[in-house]
């Protein structure tokens, strides 16, 4: 089996790890990290055939670095992201029904009104801006803590909490350090957040606690139920538009194509989520000894699954490091894959919808206005800056 000494986690793979993902895809099916004696998938064929083989590969002991068959985890482990069937099936059910189609289409005239509003004030400050916390993070803390149901004070803790939520997924680097004094007060405040009576009778929260009264989960599911959205629902979706920004942004003719035709901002979301991968990396655990390729992954050893490799992997895309809305990128590994598949990426789609209509309907031109900054993250392919410059 081949071995990399490489750690996926520095900083220096942290700001580009395309050159590792490219040697790691070269090297084989599978590699083995020999300095967190990880074994690692690159490729798009076994990063997917991992995602939806939960038997196999299970969420259950983490998926993060930390094995839960060996060691406590920090909090009280995700319904929804570390547990495997049967724990899995009810808070899933519970969740895909609280954002399906009749809920997302009660928000969507909403939304894009909060997007053109937002439009409009940042443009009222000029033709220069910051797409990070103008747009990128603006958003989403705008919408969807109200679609949750929680009230308006310390909404800024949600950033925070989920950078560092997403960072202990990681080893405990530099990252993980820096973040470290504030994780017991974030998570404090979020799981105050989660309790019935601080949430809104109107939201995704009430709805989730409705379901526990009806017997779908327990009371005791119910707070963790609604703790997934907001662990997970605010961070990744930052991240994933401000992909779509830097995208147009740097393809001045598919921005082109998606104003001459706006009904492309869902491919746009979904192109640049592939493209740029938001979510990087998730780890799984073999439920016992797995033959890939040709080579056994021991039973208990972590598996991590390179989500932004498999989906620039040429064996699967033509032309991978291209945007380009002329294709068609269902399939892309970006929300996983599988049971465990984003529950709320829909959510996400039609923040990036409204966001981009409004966008096309107010600007000709988007270009960048000076150099980005990424912004590290253990799990996360991030942002800390990204200047642009428009013409209406």
């Amino acid at each position: 089996m081949p071995t990399d000494d490489t750690d996926p986690f520095s900083h220096e793979v942290l700001e580009n790890p395309i050159p590792f993902h490219t040697a790691l895809r070269d090297a084989g099916p599978v590699v083995h990290l020999t300095r967190h004696d990880v074994y690692a998938f690159a490729r798009y064929e076994q990063v997917h055939a991992a995602l939806v083989d939960w038997q196999g590969f299970q969420s259950a002991a983490g998926v993060g670095l930390s094995n839960f068959r060996y060691e406590k985890p920090w909090r009280p482990p995700s319904l929804l992201l570390e547990a495997d069937p049967p724990r899995h099936d009810a808070p899933r059910r519970v969740l895909s029904a609280v954002l399906g189609p009749r809920a997302l289409r009660r928000l969507r005239a909403g939304w894009l009104a909060d997007a053109e509003a937002l439009l409009d004030e940042v443009l009222a400050g000029g033709d220069e801006f910051d797409a990070v916390p103008s747009l990128a993070e603006a958003f989403p803390l705008r919408v969807f803590p109200d679609a949750v149901g929680i009230g308006k004070h310390g909404r800024e803790n949600l950033l925070p909490y989920g950078d560092f939520l997403f960072n202990a997924f990681g080893p405990h680097n530099d990252l993980v350090a820096a973040a470290a004094p504030r994780a017991g007060e974030l998570a404090s405040w979020v799981n105050d957040r989660c309790g019935r009576d601080a949430l809104s009778d109107d939201g995704f929260g009430a709805r989730i606690w409705a379901a526990a009264d009806r017997g779908e989960i327990t009371h005791e599911q119910a707070p963790l139920v609604v703790r997934s959205l907001l662990s997970a629902g605010v961070d990744t979706t930052v991240h994933a538009l401000s992909a779509v920004l830097y995208a147009i942004a740097t393809a001045p003719q598919e921005w082109e194509r998606l104003r001459a035709q706006p009904s492309l901002a869902r491919v746009a979301f979904d192109e640049a989520v592939r493209w740029e991968s938001p979510v990087q990396t998730f780890f799984r655990t073999a439920t016992t000894d797995v033959r890939v390729a040709g080579h056994v992954i021991p039973e208990g050893t972590k598996i991590l699954m390179f989500l932004g490799s498999a989906n620039r992997d040429p064996r699967r895309w033509t032309d991978p490091d291209v945007f380009d809305l002329s294709r068609d990128p269902s399939g892309h590994v970006g929300f996983g894959m599988g049971l465990h598949q984003c529950v709320g990426q829909h959510v996400a789609r039609l923040e990036a919808e409204a966001l981009l209509t409004a966008l096309a309907s107010r600007v000709r031109t988007i270009e960048l206005a000076g150099p980005t900054v990424r912004h590290h993250n253990n799990t996360l392919r991030a942002w800390e800056s990204m200047p642009l410059r428009v013409r209406r």
